[in-house]
């Protein structure tokens, strides 16, 4: 009796938990699909915002007739890292793979601004190289969400502070894949295949008139571009995770149910032989 009690015990176990991590799919479901077009919608702004600001780069400017965000240096030989990811987990190897990227560059001249209270904890170890930390939140993000990180970006790279500055974040592939990745953000560097096109784009006002505020607009659409990327991501990621575990909580439930049929099988057979073996005695008396 203790057998099957128990068994019964954890069937119902099993079905709670797969009705909880049902629940959680449908939730990360819901917010994916608006979380995808989010994402989907702004690549594009993202991609033309890159082409203007490239387009209205001198191409065969010296290093110091470029501007600020566009000239390499080498003064304090640091690096900023800014992680994104989610606060919550339950979403699949995201984070690993994130504190992975986290790990390979952990020892070397780098700090860091960590965004998600999931990556707060480990780069909290890097002690004084995390400058700041915020949340991620749980619902679409906001532009306004990219100011106080551009603030402090801006400021940590016109100091010279730093050299560089990375994003590390996950990029929405599709539903089944999100790949970590890593962006540089600053300096804004122009690839040789920038170079080369020639554009016969009019402005007014002038290209120097307008590139700077272009180069501060495209430095914050690339990070939010990131956020939007991140959280897609992070939807996707646990409305597999919560699938997988609700499939495998009812294959527990199924492979319990067995063995409490079994066990219950098994008593009555119990119960029946003993009636049996009494009766037989009574007969031979």
């Amino acid at each position: 009796m203790a057998d099957t009690l128990a068994l019964r015990r954890r069937i119902k176990t099993a079905q709670n938990i797969s009705k909880t991590t049902r629940a959680m799919q449908m939730i990360a479901a819901s917010k994916l699909k608006r979380a995808q077009s989010a994402v989907i919608a702004s690549r594009p702004f993202v991609e033309k915002l890159s082409e203007v600001t490239f387009n209205l780069t001198p191409h065969h400017a010296t290093a110091s007739e470029l501007h600020p965000y566009m000239q390499q240096r080498k003064t304090s030989g640091k690096t900023l890292y800014v992680f994104i990811g989610p606060d919550k987990g339950l979403c699949g190897g995201m984070v690993t793979n994130l504190i992975r990227e986290y790990i390979k560059v952990r020892n070397t001249n780098a700090v860091f601004i960590s965004v998600g209270k999931k990556l707060q904890g480990p780069l909290a170890a890097a002690g004084k190289n995390l400058l700041a930390s915020f949340p991620f939140g749980n619902t679409l993000p906001l532009f306004q969400n990219v100011l106080p990180l551009i603030e402090i970006i801006t400021q940590q790279y016109l100091e010279e502070n730093v050299d560089m500055v990375k994003i590390v974040a996950t990029h929405f592939g599709t539903v089944f894949s999100q790949t970590a990745v890593t962006i540089d953000l600053l300096p804004v560097i122009q690839t040789e295949e920038v170079k080369k096109l020639s554009s016969d784009t009019l402005y007014e006002p002038s290209k120097a008139d307008l590139l700077p505020g272009i180069l501060k607009r495209y430095i914050e659409m690339v990070l939010f571009q990131q956020f939007l990327e991140s959280y897609a991501s992070y939807n996707a990621a646990q409305m597999i995770a919560m699938q997988n575990a609700t499939n495998n909580a009812k294959d527990i439930v199924s492979e319990l149910q067995l063995l409490y049929n079994k066990a219950r099988q098994e008593k009555i057979t119990k119960e029946i032989l003993d009636i049996s073996s009494a009766s037989i005695a009574l007969t031979n008396e």
